[in-house]
């Protein structure tokens, strides 16, 4: 009970607190995307759907002018797709970027993780996995899918090289494709020596354990070392982690 008008104040202020809602963008160029994924998020108390909108140039438009917590981006749109919507907003604006898209967008996947979407999810999930993805995201943790970790682990294991996707391109065609980030730019070097540095890069560029000997003329035994000595510094659980760590700064994860 509020026992006085300064106790009552304070109790006014805490449900007004408990009220603020997560203020979501969505941007898809299906219509049908769009208004479905609003009518879901409405049904939850947690969100507030501030605006729609059709493309990547729109969503950054939009952020640049209104209060946004979370946009969820579809990665293919025109004028401007997901990947490079992620890029802008990170670097412009507080805006936190989540990608929802479809299976077949996977070659994406580490492109939008480097641009700095928080979150990468499948359209096909329930509402429910995708509100509390969004949380996640509002709290400053990392969403991705276990199907998308899976990915992300194949390409690790498989050292495909990262391809040239269109998520380079901005809104205009010709123009020169924006230049990335420095691999591990956006992790304290200072909690790690060279070589575990070294071993990092390595690690987020797709490389083995036998390969990483080999470039770095030591043991693997020396490499799985390494590894151990940085999983207990990030508290990560595996080496798909560290390249994700390496690649956005952020060693908190909700992966499952």
């Amino acid at each position: 009970m509020c026992s006085s008008a300064k106790r009552m104040a304070e109790c006014s202020g805490d449900r007004r607190q408990a009220t603020v809602k997560i203020k979501v963008l969505i941007a898809d160029d299906n219509s049908f995307i769009r208004e479905g994924m609003k009518i879901i998020l409405t049904t939850f108390a947690e969100f507030e759907v501030v605006g729609t909108v059709a493309d990547g140039a729109e969503a950054i438009a939009f952020c640049q002018k209104n209060e946004v917590d979370i946009a969820l981006l579809d990665v293919r749109m025109p004028n401007m797709n997901g990947v490079e919507t992620a890029r802008i907003l990170t670097e412009q604006t507080t805006v936190k970027p989540m990608i929802l898209t479809t299976f077949d967008d996977d070659e994406f996947i580490l492109e939008a993780v480097k641009a700095g979407a928080r979150g990468y999810l499948l359209k096909n999930n329930e509402p429910e996995r995708i509100r509390d993805a969004l949380k996640s995201v509002h709290n400053n943790h990392h969403v991705l899918q276990d199907v998308v970790l899976d990915k992300i682990k194949l390409n690790l294991a498989t050292g495909r090289p990262e391809a040239q996707t269109p998520s380079s391109a901005s809104a205009n065609p010709t123009a020169e494709p924006s230049s990335p980030a420095p691999l591990g730019s956006k992790i304290d070097r200072s909690l790690f020596t060279e070589r575990e540095l070294d071993v990092m890069e390595h690690i987020a560029q797709g490389l083995s354990n036998k390969e990483i000997a080999k470039k770095l003329f030591i043991s693997e035994g020396t490499v799985a070392n390494y590894i151990t000595a940085i999983l207990n510094k990030t508290g990560l659980e595996h080496r798909t982690q560290i390249a994700i760590y390496y690649l956005t700064g952020e060693a908190r994860m909700a992966d499952k």
